[in-house]
């Protein structure tokens, strides 16, 4: 799958212009991603940038996607859950986002 592997760069690249370093993990229907970002750019502002970019990217790579998914919605849903760290490790969180096998049920 093409354009599995191009769509998934796209998003590391974007996320490696603004952050120290990252792990992601993609489900069926979702992403996890952990970012350690500068504490200058606010975590809202962040996921603003890596949906506003990685759908125009993926829209202009591909857009017969776009035409056969997306008519009426956009590429991102409107829900995001973002938190900190706080006392946790990013070795923690990092191996907790590998562990995932399957999607959060809510």
């Amino acid at each position: 799958m093409k354009e599995k592997q191009t769509i998934g760069f796209i998003i590391s690249t974007i996320i490696s212009c603004f952050a120290k370093s990252t792990v992601a993990k993609q489900l069926p229907d979702h992403l996890h991603i952990f970012i350690s970002a500068p504490s200058t750019v606010a975590p809202t502002e962040i996921v603003r940038m890596l949906r506003r970019i990685t759908a125009d990217r993926i829209f202009a790579a591909y857009p017969w996607v776009k035409k056969k998914y997306f008519r009426v919605s956009g590429l991102w849903s409107r829900d995001y859950y973002v938190g900190t760290a706080g006392n946790v490790s990013s070795e923690t969180i990092s191996k907790h986002i590998e562990a995932r096998k399957s999607p959060i049920r809510r």
